[in-house]
């Protein structure tokens, strides 16, 4: 089974992604989530991972409710969506 792999790049507002959680996670009640990327912020994670895309942060809203999901998901829990 191949595993979904984050975009290479930063999500942007507008962006189609599924939510992409690992069994043992707090918010794995999301997980497959079709969603939108209505906002991204940038925190200092990157700076302790060495990991560019780590300091992306996003709220997104489900697409099926039109809800903001209560967390905010980082860049390696999304994946993109297919069109």
């Amino acid at each position: 089974m191949d595993v979904p792999q984050p975009a290479p790049e930063p999500y942007s507002e507008g962006d189609h992604v599924i939510v992409y959680l690992g069994p043992n996670d707090q918010d794995r009640e999301f997980h497959g989530t079709e969603a939108i990327v209505v906002e991204r912020v940038e925190d200092t994670l990157d700076d302790v991972t060495e990991r560019p895309l780590d300091k992306y942060l996003y709220r997104v809203k489900a697409i099926t409710s039109e809800n903001i999901l209560p967390p905010d998901f980082r860049h390696s829990d999304l994946v993109p969506a297919s069109e």
